[in-house]
């Protein structure tokens, strides 16, 4: 069987629709339907069925993206035995980081590994947990950062492995004048009057921080969605609003910004995750080395 098609397939399996599959694969939807049918023609049984515009496997295809994924797990394995029997690290490694984890520890890790390992080619993208774990199980990175928020540990793939990296709690950030500014914590329930603003690239921080004011008994007043860091700390330093980050965040200088500390604390895990079969590689071997010890100074 062709590796191409069976990797259609199984992009199909996770994405869903034909047109997804086309931008991960960066092909066009047509051929990935052509590739498709050349492979149920090869097997001669259909693989999938049409559901409106969706597309779900039959029996027979969600059989064969089971085989398909132990085959591209040996393939990894294999080529990760190569390259430690060359015990070079070179080459390239992708990797995939959200924004937070990514500005405190990628370009420190990159700058490190470019110093030791001069033919080793680091390639980042940015990319939110759940794709990074998405692109991860479809061989579109070779190493995502995670975190147990947005990706639990009960909802990864057998095949996918993580390594601890860090713990980082959520604090609250407000102007410099803003009349509890002065504190060194902030209970939830104290800003219940406040305006906010959000983060919206992540559902699941929205989600977060709506559950656990409603937990301290109100509904939050936001006032403004932001799709990055930039506009929402710019809302904070002019006093329009406060917001809850990640402490990752606060790592930076915040210039005309107060950070306090949450009170309950809400907490989250951060990890490496890579294909189990990968595992043995020299290159991602020296990626965890040096990340590990980029993050001791927020352990």
């Amino acid at each position: 069987m062709d590796i191409g098609r069976l990797r259609a397939l199984r992009e199909l399996s996770i994405r869903k629709t034909m047109a997804a599959v086309a931008d991960a694969l960066h092909v066009s939807p047509s051929a990935v339907s052509q590739q498709i049918a050349l492979l149920e023609e090869e097997v001669g049984i259909d693989l999938v069925e049409r559901r409106g515009r969706g597309v779900n496997l039959t029996i027979a295809g969600r059989m064969l993206v089971e085989r398909a994924n132990r085959i591209f797990s040996e393939l990894e394995s294999a080529r990760a035995d190569m390259a430690e029997l060359k015990e070079v690290v070179a080459g390239e490694l992708r990797v995939a980081a959200f924004p937070s984890v990514a500005a405190a520890l990628i370009p420190k890790t990159i700058r490190a590994l470019r110093e030791t390992y001069p033919r080793l080619s680091v390639q980042f993208d940015e990319m939110e947990p759940e794709e990074g774990i998405n692109a991860l199980r479809s061989w579109q990175t070779d190493v995502a950062l995670i975190d147990d928020l947005n990706v639990p540990h009960s909802l990864l793939d057998p095949g996918i492995e993580i390594i601890p990296l860090i713990e980082d709690v959520f604090n609250v950030m407000m102007s410099p004048d803003h009349h509890i500014a002065h504190r060194e914590e902030v209970r939830l329930a104290d800003l219940s009057e406040e305006r906010w603003v959000i983060d919206t690239a992540s559902g699941t921080y929205t989600n977060l921080l709506t559950s656990a004011c409603q937990n301290a008994g109100y509904t939050p007043n936001i006032v403004a969605r932001c799709k990055g860091f930039e506009v929402a700390i710019a809302l904070i330093r002019d006093g329009c609003a406060i917001a809850i980050f990640p402490e990752l965040r606060a790592s930076f200088e915040l210039k005309d910004a107060r950070v306090c500390r949450l009170v309950p604390e809400i907490r989250r895990r951060i990890s490496v995750a890579f294909r189990k079969g990968e595992k043995k590689s020299p290159a991602l071997q020296a990626f965890i080395q040096r990340i590990y010890e980029q993050a001791a100074d927020f352990r």
